[in-house]
């Protein structure tokens, strides 16, 4: 060892001979090609690899001996060579070959040069040099994997939350289905898994932490979700149903202070735009609704959506109650307006239609049947008063 090196703290080896160091260049090849053999032998996966697989990790334990030999000739360019040699190799490989499945195939040429090398030593003074060095290089070669592997896993998750940031403003935009299902699929998404979209507030500043309490929510419930956090908003599409447990409130608590509204639930991503679409109109809405349940759904703030302008909301509203009652048969129309008229008391809408209060009782069942809405409930008037005004509104305009 040099002055110099023992001056940066480094202790003092003996030095190597140079024909030791000779020896140790002259097998280098046989070191690297006994080692590839009994990864072959001991590793099943490793024989299932095409040939120019095999063949590149023939090489890099090639390099690993010519950086050992090296490393030994100058103790004190050690760590920067051996972390060069091998932080880059794994950038290559790790495309095929596993973190895990890496660390056998360094150990077992680790466990080869251990058996191997200290038999190149002239004296017992070399071979405790050589052995001890193994055991420091091997320490540095899995360092540097590791730390090669975390950074393309880092890479890898910073891209992966790019791309599913682009799915979900896609959702949100209703961009082409191709493009979604295309990058929804890179992500894992199920492109026939049913979806549900949920927007809020999110529950701070920190996206790592939005992500992290979102994800884990999802995963308890054992369902897969996409987010992003689009300015002051939470998106989130949860995959699967939603009918059986609490789901929806169980990812509407990874959600920030205020209202959560849940879209309809579609058949696929491909629709997830509709479910997107209706649960903004939702929030924008909500504020109509100050005792709103949480989450609460899309179709369930109809009338707040309608008295914002959602010409969406409108239809359904049409299309789910008014028409309905309409065509239907037995003065329900009638039965319905007059009960909310008189303010929900049975005994006056009866007499104002000159019927048994029985009569009523049955017509307001038949309304609930049609429209899911019952009129005895204050929440269910209030949308079928704001239904039924909608639709004779719409009609006078010709739109049905």
């Amino acid at each position: 060892m040099t002055g110099s090196a023992a001056a940066d703290g480094q202790e003092a080896w003996p030095e190597l001979s140079r024909s030791t160091l000779r020896d140790l260049e002259r097998a280098s090849g046989d070191l690297a090609a006994s080692s590839v053999s009994e990864m072959e032998r001991r590793l099943p996966w490793f024989r299932r690899m095409p040939a120019d697989q095999r063949a590149s990790v023939l090489l890099l334990i090639q390099n690993g001996v010519a950086g050992f030999v090296s490393w030994l000739d100058d103790p004190r360019q050690a760590i920067r060579l051996t972390a060069e040699a091998f932080r880059s190799a794994p950038k290559d490989i790790s495309r095929w070959v596993s973190l895990r499945q890496t660390v056998e195939l360094v150990r077992i040429a680790l466990e080869l040069f251990e058996q191997q090398l200290p038999r190149l030593a002239a004296n017992d003074e070399e071979r405790a040099r050589l052995t001890e060095g193994v055991l420091r290089y091997g320490r540095e070669i899995a360092f540097s994997a590791a730390t090669s592997y975390a950074t393309a896993a880092e890479a890898r998750g910073a891209w992966d939350a790019r791309l599913e940031a682009l799915v979900v403003d896609g959702i949100v935009r209703g961009d082409a289905e191709e493009s979604l299902l295309s990058r929804s699929s890179a992500l894992g998404w199920d492109p026939a898994a049913e979806a549900t979209v949920l927007v809020g507030n999110p529950p701070s500043d920190d996206p790592p932490a939005v992500v992290y309490e979102v994800r884990s929510r999802a995963a308890r419930s054992g369902r897969p979700v996409l987010l992003s956090v689009q300015g002051s908003r939470l998106v989130v599409v949860l995959g699967g149903e939603t009918d059986e447990g609490d789901v929806l409130g169980k990812i509407a608590e990874a959600f920030g202070d205020g209202a959560v509204v849940a879209g309809p639930t579609v058949a696929s991503l491909a629709e997830a735009h509709r479910s997107a679409s209706d649960a903004l109109s939702g929030l924008r809405a909500v504020v109509g609704w100050p005792t709103a349940p949480r989450p609460v759904r899309s179709l369930d703030l109809l009338p707040e959506r309608a008295l914002a302008g959602d010409p969406e909301a409108e239809w359904q509203l049409v299309d789910r109650i008014a028409r309905p009652l309409e065509e239907a048969s037995g003065a329900l129309l009638e039965t319905v307006d007059t009960f909310l008229e008189v303010g929900g008391v049975l005994e006056t809408c009866a007499r104002k239609l000159f019927v048994h209060p029985n009569t009523v009782r049955y017509r307001l069942r038949r309304v609930t049947e049609l429209t899911g809405r019952n009129a005895h409930d204050a929440r269910d008037a209030l949308v079928l008063r704001i239904a039924l005004s909608v639709g004779r509104l719409a009609k006078a305009r010709g739109l049905w």
